[in-house]
């Protein structure tokens, strides 16, 4: 079959159909392309980002800024009880997880190359003022990943196999469905917010991922992409096939590593470029604003571009709106839907106050942008291996390291994408897996882990550009249903939280909330608190 296959290419015929092939799928890849950039236009566009403020706003005021006003206590309950509180990292006997697992595995999903590729993609586009609105989005991203999670864990159920099972479809479906007139509108929702979910889940969740990770180990070690693809299309394979509980496992170990070991490189190049702090800043809120010198419509259209990158880029890091998390978070041993909550509070908190801002300082330090201006010193840099480059958002971070530290930098950032891209992969298969079992049933999730699987090493050679831009369409594709449902049940979240904070900072003896459902609360209830009243 080889010989005749290298003949028939070899003849005129064979050149004019693999000439044709090629031609068709071109088109097709272009078809796709037009029909993305159309959809995406009107999902991103001005309607669905006041959408996304509006409900990080409601939420932050109905809860009386409880991100700002509970500080303390929600990092003592959250961060600082992993180091004192053993109920927080111990391992369950159920198939529900610990408050840790589900923290590591939504933020396994959260953390990654949004953090870097799409962090250094933001400024590219948007300017350093873009930085600005991705603070903006991560301080109304907390209360809004808040909400979701305590409709998460009130609304979950326990699907025949003891695991719980929760998310946007089921606050949707049982929350919205259960308002007078609304039980047909709940359930539509809910559909497509799990269709959304599942087709997300091959491109934020994979495709996306796993390009990042081919691309730099082909432009860093040499490695040829289907290698990469191949060996990383195993290791998942090896980690999803044992489901959630063994997810949690890896995710756990690798997280905390892998934040800190990128944290450690982030600051070492925050105090080699100390000096240039206040020169950052000043940038980031010039250009919020379009400060910088320019005049009339030039000036308005950077404003747009920041804080259209700035959302965007802000909600594909840590993915606040979207309804993705709630469905590992609800898996969490926790009675309580504000303790889970909180953690959400703290996965946005960490993933874009603290891991973007410092790929931020990185990028704005290193010499690559006049910070007076905004603008790209040069579209080409020459790296440490005396290499040519053109500037692109998949290897600016990666340039800026090398710039900083030599080629071992540009091997610490691929090294970085990897473990943050391959642990996205691990969190956003359990999603699709949940979307898949609401849709399906529970036994149609054996056939969508194994497609999940193949379509990595499809994300291993496939187009950069519209992977990231078919990942963009489908957040905001999912993120409009979830909105919907957190702005009709967003009393029931200002209720649940007042309930827990009479009960835990004011004494009152009052019912707590545990559940929607008198059987799940019988049973919360029934079971002692491991985290008593303070």
């Amino acid at each position: 079959m080889k010989l005749k296959g290298t003949v028939f290419a070899g003849t005129a015929a064979g050149s004019v159909f693999l000439t044709a092939a090629a031609g068709a799928e071109g088109g097709f890849l272009d078809t796709v392309a037009e029909v993305n950039n159309a959809v995406n236009g009107v999902v991103w566009g001005v309607p669905a980002l006041v959408l996304l403020t509006f409900v990080g706003v409601l939420m932050t005021v109905l809860t009386k800024v409880f991100q700002v006003t509970h500080f303390g206590h929600w990092m003592k309950k959250t961060i600082g009880a992993v180091f004192h509180d053993k109920h927080v990292t111990s391992h369950t006997k159920d198939r529900s997880i610990s408050q840790f697992q589900s923290l590591c595995t939504a933020l396994a999903a959260t953390v990654g190359t949004g953090n870097i590729v799409g962090v250094a993609g933001a400024i590219l586009v948007g300017g350093p003022g873009a930085v600005f609105w991705m603070w903006v989005m991560a301080f109304l991203g907390m209360m809004t990943n808040y909400s979701e999670n305590v409709l998460g864990i009130y609304y979950r159920r326990k699907n025949s196999k003891g695991e719980w099972s929760g998310g946007a479809m089921y606050y949707l479906r049982d929350g919205l469905g259960a308002r007078k007139g609304c039980k047909t509108l709940g359930k539509v929702l809910a559909a497509l917010f799990a269709v959304f979910c599942l087709i997300a889940s091959f491109g934020i969740g994979n495709m996306t991922q796993v390009s990042s990770i081919s691309g730099n180990m082909e432009s860093v070690f040499g490695i040829p992409t289907w290698v990469t693809g191949l060996v990383i299309t195993v290791l998942v394979g090896l980690v999803v096939v044992g489901g959630l509980k063994r997810i949690a496992s890896v995710t756990e170990k690798i997280v905390p590593f892998m934040v800190v070991f990128y944290m450690i490189g982030t600051i070492a190049i925050f105090f080699i470029n100390i000096s240039h702090v206040g020169a950052v800043f000043t940038a980031i809120f010039r250009g919020a604003f379009g400060l910088e010198a320019a005049t009339g419509g030039v000036v308005g259209y950077g404003i747009k571009l920041a804080i259209e990158m700035g959302m965007k880029r802000g909600v594909f890091s840590n993915e606040a709106g979207l309804g993705s998390s709630v469905m590992v978070h609800s898996n969490s041993n926790v009675h309580e839907p504000v303790k889970q909550g909180m953690w959400g509070i703290f996965e946005v908190f960490a993933d874009t106050i603290v891991v973007c801002t410092l790929t931020a300082f990185a990028v704005l330090s290193s010499g690559f942008f006049d910070l007076n201006t905004g603008a790209l010193v040069s579209e080409t840099v020459t790296n440490s291996a005396g290499t040519a480059l053109a500037v692109t958002k998949a290897n600016l971070v990666s340039l800026v390291f090398d710039r900083q530290f030599g080629g071992i930098g540009s091997a610490f950032i691929a090294v970085s994408i990897m473990l943050f891209a391959f642990s996205t992969v691990l969190g956003w298969s359990h999603y699709g897996t949940k979307a898949c079992e609401y849709l399906l049933g529970e036994k149609r999730t054996i056939p969508y882990r194994v497609i999940f699987v193949l379509l990595v090493f499809g994300g291993a050679v496939m187009g950069e550009n519209l992977a990231w831009d078919l990942a963009d369409t489908f957040n905001g594709l999912m993120m409009i249903p979830n909105l919907i449902g957190v702005i009709a049940l967003s009393g029931e979240v200002a209720k649940i939280t007042k309930n827990y904070i009479n009960r835990h900072m004011r004494g009152s003896s009052e019912e707590p909330l545990f559940s929607a459902f008198p059987d799940v609360q019988s049973e919360e209830e029934s079971e002692p608190d491991p985290d008593p009243v303070d």
